[in-house]
């Protein structure tokens, strides 16, 4: 009898191991094979403080996990099951229930993306930040100032302190944080660009560097003209010339301006009016990109005191050494308005 029951125990035994090791391998060749269900992307949002239970419920209900306690069970083996994050997350075809525990568990989340362009205004990023439906706006309805203060900038004008660039973000990021990652990206270019000016360049501070780079920005879009721009004005501080830069008289005018620059509006004075003062403007009148900032501390070596643009529509300049061969490049400009006008060129 005790040697009967011996066998049986033994027998128990047997068979308890071997479906143990037939689980395993189902366990393990199921958690690496990619879900039949997941046939093209789809979001799956895991809300703060979910538990896995609950996590492996959602995705059994949508078709996407076929044995939820499996995969619970694994999680709790591998050390995983307190440690799933929170947040969106795109489900990609050829995923694995293994995958999926990993993507969670390392928060992959999904990253959406804002484009802010060089030679926007503050007012312009902001506002394209906070449209954003994917960025949770704390600072709405604030004034520029009251923003600067709510970022720690102080009494600082905000304008020009962001870096314009293309920025990934997970959903439910404030505009807060993300103007505080783009200040923090100008000071760390403004920093690298300031170490490599050269010698005797009449900018006495990265400030005011960033200051001559807006005009940089928003006097061209051609690379190439960027430094010969930059050159030109350099000139101009050096001898004490005003530095007659349109840019700035438009961003003086703000909302008041209408397209059309006027020549009242040259005449009328605002501290950013490059005519009527000397020196530059009291604070940058854009966002800049890497290339402006190098054209405003290492300008290109130029005798040219003075340039405008073509009027052949190719966003380029005419540059002269003197007023009068300025006033005859002035003259070609206008011919080249007219005669554009006349073929339908706008």
């Amino acid at each position: 009898m005790v040697k009967r029951l011996a066998r049986l125990l033994l027998l128990s035994a047997l068979l308890a191991l071997v479906a143990w090791l037939a689980l395993d391998h189902y366990e393990r060749r199921w958690l690496n094979e990619p879900i039949a269900a997941l046939v093209e992307p789809e979001l799956f949002e895991i809300a703060p403080g979910s538990s896995l239970t609950a996590v492996a419920r959602r995705l059994e209900q949508r078709g996407l996990l076929e044995h939820a306690w499996l995969w619970i069970r694994h999680a709790r083996r591998s050390g995983q099951s307190a440690v799933v994050q929170s947040g969106e997350f795109l489900l990609e075809p050829g995923a694995t229930p293994a995958s999926l525990l990993e993507q969670f568990v390392r928060g992959r989340v999904l990253l959406h993306a804002v484009t802010i362009p060089e030679g926007w205004t503050f007012r312009e990023a902001l506002a394209a930040i906070q449209a954003h439906p994917a960025i949770a706006a704390e600072l709405q309805g604030l004034a520029a100032q009251e923003i600067a203060r709510a970022l720690g900038l102080g009494d600082r004008h905000p304008e020009g302190l962001f870096f314009p660039d293309t920025y990934r973000f997970p959903r439910g990021t404030s505009d807060r944080s993300l103007l505080r990652q783009m200040h923090e990206r100008l000071q760390r270019e403004l920093a690298a660009a300031w170490e490599q000016r050269v010698e005797d360049l009449p900018l006495a501070t990265p400030y005011e560097a960033l200051v001559l780079a807006s005009i940089v920005e928003k006097e061209t879009g051609q690379p190439d003209e960027r430094p010969l721009i930059a050159g030109v004005f350099v000139n101009r501080l050096r001898r004490g010339m005003r530095l007659q830069t349109d840019p700035t008289v438009i961003y003086g005018l703000g909302e008041r301006f209408d397209g059309n620059l006027r020549r009242a509006d040259l005449q009328a004075d605002t501290p950013y009016n490059t005519y009527t003062r000397a020196g530059l403007p009291p604070t940058p009148i854009a966002l800049v990109g890497r290339a402006a900032l190098e054209a405003a501390v290492r300008p290109q070596p130029t005798d040219a005191l003075y340039f405008v643009a073509t009027g052949l529509g190719d966003g380029r300049h005419y540059f002269s050494r003197t007023l009068a061969e300025h006033n005859a490049a002035v003259a070609r400009h206008i011919a080249n308005l007219r005669r554009g006008r006349g073929l339908g060129v706008r």
